[in-house]
């Protein structure tokens, strides 16, 4: 136990460097919190662009600000970078990569892969590899270890694993990284120990569980649970509406109640890194078990069909406005996947954008935290820009469709000045001088 001794001994003295593998949404928030404890972070990633705009203060994700972690940077704390190589130097390794679904809505593990191998290259006696990337039960031991052990280091002895589920929520200003809990678990005892010790540094609370699998698997059941309840709001948001009912209306009522009951509401389809793709994960490792995870798919079939009925209703609107699709002018107001933030992984927006695009309207978007499309894996839209929001640009548009309820959006200045609007998020529902125009979708 010499390598767990002298390491517990580093990290209580905060001696102890920190490595973070992908500097993104997830990533970035770790670095702040550990160099804000005082704790030295050497941060990877292969994009080079990041590690540029760090180094220069500038920001690619609007609620983390450059300036800051260039601070950082100055006084030592911080040192992003594209160099593998130094993966040798960290005491404690973070993987926060993506972990997206392919083509045929299979798990995709090749960023998991391509960093553990990388981690391996280098790995030394006396360091800690935990994994933070959202996964099914069993990746940590089943993908990550084997690797780890093809070094002829021995787990438990010369280093040490553990896993840990990334919980941000970003945008959210009421909680931070510090504040939320942080659920650990090892592959071995003593690898949880050192992972929980070190989180403890940076954390106000840490969740030791038994396992990496049960961490892993905590993970995996909150996001099953939001998903599985924004597919129910979504159902009944189209059997209200069929039934004349103001879904809204209907969760504002039920949400009184004290207990048993708590509040999920409708939308344009999912979005974010989380919900729409992780629930697949165990979906997919369920299979291994001769099992299906009925409420899993029934909930992604709901939830994936949203952007379809989203075009219905536009196009149900416009009819009855004496307008076809094909041909009309449709604002989307919102390109991110949620309010306030800039954003747009898995964002339905960009779905609704090619859908209208692809029957004949010509679409054009309006997103104050997104002036340039952003690349993304599946979709290509870089090439559009966010129009101004003016009364004269407004009145341009056949539709406006409401697929974001950004703050910063003036929505009296729409209901003025739009011919239509179908509106997603009951963006305009206390606006009631704007109903005749006003579809909800």
């Amino acid at each position: 136990m010499k390598h767990a001794d002298a390491l517990m001994e580093k990290i209580k003295s905060r001696q102890v460097v920190v490595g973070v593998v992908g500097l993104g949404y997830v990533g970035l928030p770790l670095v702040r919190e550990f160099c804000n404890s005082d704790v030295r972070v050497i941060g990877f990633d292969i994009d080079e662009r990041k590690v540029r705009k760090l180094k220069a203060g500038q920001t690619y994700i609007e609620h983390l600000p450059g300036a800051f972690f260039k601070g950082l940077i100055q006084r030592k704390l911080f040192t992003p970078t594209t160099d593998m190589n130094l993966l040798a130097k960290p005491d404690v390794i973070l993987i926060a990569v993506p972990t997206p679904l392919d083509k045929m809505r299979e798990p995709d593990m090749s960023y998991i892969v391509s960093t553990t191998r990388d981690i391996a290259k280098r790995l030394r006696p006396g360091q800690v590899v935990v994994l933070e990337s959202t996964t099914y039960p069993g990746t940590t031991r089943e993908v990550c270890q084997p690797m780890l052990d093809a070094t002829g280091l021995k787990l438990d002895q010369d280093y040490f694993l553990a896993f840990s589920p990334e919980r941000e929520d970003p945008g959210r200003k009421d909680i931070t990284t510090k504040q939320i809990p942080k659920v650990v678990g090892g592959v071995t005892p003593t690898s949880g120990k050192l992972a929980a010790a070190t989180y403890a540094l940076a954390l106000d609370t840490v969740v030791p569980v038994a396992t990496a699998d049960v961490a892993e698997a905590c993970k995996i059941v909150e996001n099953v649970y939001r998903c599985v309840n924004i597919a129910l709001v979504n159902e009944l948001k189209v059997l209200f509406d069929r039934m004349g009912i103001n879904v809204w209306d209907v969760i504002e009522a039920a949400k009184t109640k004290p207990f048993g009951f708590q509040a999920f509401y409708p939308g344009p389809g999912l979005g974010g890194h989380c919900i729409p793709i992780d629930p697949f994960y165990l979906s997919w490792k369920a299979r291994a078990y001769n099992m299906t995870t009925r409420f899993i798919e029934l909930a992604g079939e709901i939830n994936t069909a949203m952007p379809e009925y989203v075009v219905s209703k536009v196009m149900q609107a416009l009819n009855e406005h004496g307008k076809p699709l094909k041909g009309s002018k449709v604002l989307v107001l919102g390109l991110a996947y949620k309010k306030d933030v800039d954003d747009v992984r898995e964002s339905p927006s960009v779905t609704l954008i090619e859908l209208l695009q692809k029957q004949g309207a010509s679409v054009d978007y309006h997103d104050p935290h997104i002036p340039v499309a952003k690349e993304m894996r599946e979709h290509n839209i870089t090439h559009m820009k966010s129009v101004p929001l003016t009364a004269a640009n407004l009145r341009k548009y056949d539709c406006v469709l409401i697929s974001t309820d950004h703050s910063k959006v003036d929505y009296a200045l729409v209901c003025q000045h739009a011919r239509l609007i179908v509106d997603t998020r009951n963006a305009t529902g206390r606006l009631k001088h704007a109903a005749k125009k006003v579809y909800r979708a």
